[in-house]
């Protein structure tokens, strides 16, 4: 008899909103500030994330954007229950995750309008976000590229005798890299401090966990290596909290590492050009009635936390604030033309002779290290401001087109 695998693994994974499987008792709330401070940061991120792609559209962002709309609960779960020293590190979804962690919406707006009052001055985007003040150590384009560099990450701490714990948030799609299995292997052979955080949103991209998984249990992925793992609800603010922080607590005080299995949804595309050909409407309305920062704000009314229309001033606040950091993104200046090789390397007085880049926008190139003295005039210059200036009128001109290549450039 043929072998379906579709009819298996379909068996394996229930893609209905439900719940964790811990049973319907309501978890216990924390304190009144706390709980007002989640809601409130959730409201934040869900509407920073639906502004950021309304100036997407606007062609005021540039190059890809990946947006957390319905994955706030596992954003703000996480980051709610870990510590200054710990450090936070993710994929190229993660505009939620550097707010959560304290930084500035100034900040990560201008960083997506690529101006020098960004995060990363404007030179990282929306892939890139980080903040080094706050251990958010930043996202990164390469799915499971992340996943080593949190492993070093927790070796630093053990090299240096700190008791900082790291964080690593991955997708779906990055368990089937060679990374995953390499960087679980070493994180339990060396006892490393880190708590590995699947976000399962159903899709790596555009193909579904069952089409792109042989074993759709995703908690159970890394056990081989001797990462044990578990399945928690993402959508349940306070099953997200309750579970990273055992498993925080397990990093910081037994010195090894665990995997969680957060079940979310992204309610948008995986990103701001993805169609959405490969899941079907009703799919994605059965979702959004598990609205993270819907159910939250009902079980604050249901315990008196929350009056009536309270939530609609804080969801005003957060629009107030998210469309002052448009006004300060704007404002912001763009980053000097002549600055375009700044800090790709280290020079020192041992550096060894010889352009270590070559910029060839003319037809005489010359070595990255003078780009400042030879970029600040002359003919590049001139050709810079051109560009800048037909972007300026497409800008105003043309909506931005999105493009087929996109997402499989992203993944390269």
């Amino acid at each position: 008899m043929a072998h379906n695998p579709d009819t298996t693994q379909q068996a394996e994974v229930d893609r209905r909103p439900e719940t964790d499987g811990r049973g319907s008792q309501p978890r216990a709330l924390p304190d009144e500030a706390t709980c007002r401070e989640l809601l409130e940061t959730m409201a934040l991120i869900r509407r920073f994330e639906e502004e950021a792609g309304r100036q997407y559209q606007r062609a005021k962002i540039g190059g890809f954007l990946h947006l957390g709309i319905g994955e706030e609960a596992t954003i703000v779960g996480t980051a709610s229950v870990m510590e200054e020293r710990d450090y936070l590190i993710g994929t190229y979804r993660t505009h939620g995750h550097a707010l959560a962690r304290g930084t500035s919406p100034d900040a990560v707006m201008a960083e997506l309008f690529g101006r020098e009052d960004g995060c990363s001055r404007g030179r990282g985007g929306s892939m890139h976000i980080f903040d080094l003040e706050r251990r958010f150590m930043g996202g990164y384009g390469i799915v499971g590229g992340n996943l080593p560099i949190a492993a070093g990450l927790g070796l630093s701490s053990d090299y240096k005798g700190e008791d900082s714990v790291t964080v690593c948030s991955f997708g779906d799609g990055a368990v089937n890299t060679g990374n995953f299995g390499e960087t679980m292997n070493l994180s339990a052979l060396w006892s490393l401090p880190i708590v590995f955080l699947v976000e399962n949103n159903l899709y790596g991209m555009g193909t579904s966990i069952e089409r792109h998984s042989a074993v759709t249990d995703l908690s159970k992925k890394a056990e081989g290596y001797g990462v044990p793992g578990m399945r928690i609800d993402g959508m349940d603010l306070l099953a997200v909290r309750e579970a990273v922080a055992e498993q925080i607590r397990i990093a910081r005080e037994e010195r090894r590492p665990t995997l969680l299995e957060a079940f979310t949804y992204r309610f948008r595309g995986h990103s701001a050009a993805d169609p959405e050909v490969y899941r079907s409407k009703e799919e994605v309305e059965e979702w959004q009635q598990k609205d993270p920062i819907v159910a939250f704000a009902q079980r604050l009314s249901a315990e008196g936390m929350l009056v009536e229309g309270e939530l609609d001033g804080i969801r005003q606040k957060a629009e107030e604030r998210v469309l002052a950091a448009v006004e300060f993104a704007d404002a912001s200046p763009e980053p000097p033309l002549e600055s375009l090789y700044d800090n790709l390397y280290v020079l020192g007085e041992e550096a060894i002779g010889g352009w270590y880049a070559v910029d060839e926008r003319t037809p005489e190139t010359h070595p990255g290290e003078i780009e400042r003295e030879v970029g600040a005039g002359g003919e590049i210059r001139k050709l810079a401001e051109a560009g800048a200036a037909y972007a300026g009128q497409a800008e105003h001109g043309r909506k931005r087109p999105a493009r087929d290549d996109e997402e499989e450039e992203s993944e390269r």
